[in-house]
């Protein structure tokens, strides 16, 4: 293993997040007071009080106990009502403590759930959230909704995020919600992938479908890679499904296999591929123990065009292996096969967007690359980003504003404002669609 990788173990996927993806979580959390670790400090609402409480309280202890006890806290926090509160304490804990900020995805998803049982209609419970971790608390507030469902069918499917449509509506929520959809499918059907990626083929979109495949992949590795995680207790017990079976029967179908890195993507129906290898890497590293080098070998063998695909997850898990540092991600992304680079670059950059649904961050990132075809892939996928960031073609102007004069177009081309696609990047793209 080389020195870049020794350094690495285990973070949590990087997920969309997905993505996400260790420690040990109990449910059942509304009865713990969170104010007992605060309200000595300041007043009972102060997150960043709060959070500094509960570091002292919980950052020494080891990984497992450590997650059980920052996890107790915010979720008592979203079962008061207080979202707002413990998205802040959890912003701040990720400021404190290296473990938080790994696993952050994780703790909101909690947060999300614990908001979610409450009852309330999702989008006014998708108001108290926000877009910190991966929006992590929207995927948990969906599991949630899924959980309160009898049965579920084409309208539960398609009504859920029917608030977030129209010419004026927030597509980054639009997302969120089709793409949380996918981890409650999963969840509700006990892990079958297959089951829960046919629940997905009920939205009327084809971009919701493939949102929400997203979802179904990403809830199936976090299955595995996070035993505890906070939807394990979620989807026990419900009356009858699409296919008339019961929701909390149990799945057998397997989620990895050690002997096929490729596995499940090596299985599926070619419509489900590209989603599927989309997340594939975090299933690899989660097997090899992190070894980067050897990760991006295994994208080499993906068949045809999945290996650029493949190299794109690569990027997305790197946000989360490097904690988001530029330099070691750039070191990272060069441990590949050169001819794939670039699109280990949109993976990274992307998820450095979605991370806090901030182009500048994904700018910003850009600006640190020299070589010309992972700087032009860089920008074009910061560019996509701002297309679901912004509805409006101004707005979408207006973020890739900010990059470099040379690269401005392609920006524009990835957020579909301009049909210009500048020469570097169309032998790029025809590359990649030929699988070449």
């Amino acid at each position: 293993m080389s020195n870049i990788n020794s350094r690495i173990m285990w973070p949590a996927i990087a997920l969309v997040a997905l993505v996400a993806l260790a420690g040990g979580w109990a449910l059942g959390r509304s009865g713990v007071n969170p104010l007992s670790v605060a309200t000595a400090v300041a007043g009972p609402m102060d997150s960043t009080a709060i959070a500094d409480a509960s570091h002292k309280r919980c950052g020494s202890l080891s990984a497992d106990k450590k997650l059980d006890c920052y996890s107790k806290i915010l979720d008592s926090l979203a079962a008061r009502g207080e979202v707002r509160v413990a998205m802040g304490a959890l912003a701040r804990l990720g400021a404190l403590d290296t473990d938080v900020k790994r696993d952050g995805h994780v703790y909101a998803h909690g947060i999300g759930i614990t908001a979610g049982k409450r009852g309330d209609d999702v989008a006014k419970t998708f108001a108290m959230c926000d877009e910190s971790n991966q929006s992590g608390c929207y995927h948990g507030v969906i599991q949630a909704y899924f959980d309160a469902k009898k049965t579920v069918g084409p309208t539960e499917v398609n009504d859920l995020c029917n608030a977030f449509r129209g010419p004026n509506a927030d597509r980054w929520l639009l997302f969120q919600c089709v793409h949380g959809a996918g981890h409650g499918l999963t969840m509700i059907y006990k892990h079958d992938l297959l089951k829960a990626l046919e629940g997905c083929d009920h939205h009327l979109d084809s971009w919701d479908r493939r949102s929400c495949y997203g979802g179904a992949f990403m809830e199936s590795i976090v299955n595995v890679t996070n035993p505890h995680h906070p939807a394990k207790e979620l989807g026990a017990k419900h009356e009858g499904d699409m296919a008339g079976m019961d929701h909390g029967s149990h799945s057998t179908f397997k989620a990895m296999d050690p002997k096929d890195p490729l596995y499940p993507c090596s299985i599926m129906p070619e419509k489900y591929l590209t989603s599927c290898y989309e997340m594939q890497t975090s299933v690899i590293l989660h097997l090899n123990r992190g070894d980067m080098a050897d990760a991006a070998k295994t994208c080499d063998r993906a068949p045809g065009k999945m290996v650029y695909v493949c190299y794109q997850s690569l990027g997305r898990d790197i946000s989360s292996y490097s904690l988001q540092d530029h330099d070691k991600a750039i070191e990272m992304c060069s441990l590949g096969t050169k001819k794939y680079q670039p699109w280990c670059y949109v993976g990274l950059v992307k998820n450095f967007v979605d991370l806090n649904a901030r182009s500048n961050d994904g700018l910003s990132f850009c600006r640190k690359i020299t070589a010309e075809a992972n700087k032009i892939k860089c920008y074009e996928a910061v560019g996509e980003q701002i297309g679901t960031l912004r509805n409006d073609s101004e707005g979408r102007r207006t973020l890739c504003a900010p990059s470099e004069p040379m690269y401005v177009d392609a920006c524009l081309f990835g957020a579909r404002v301009s049909t210009f696609e500048p020469p570097p990047l169309a032998k790029l793209n025809a590359e990649a669609h030929a699988g070449s």
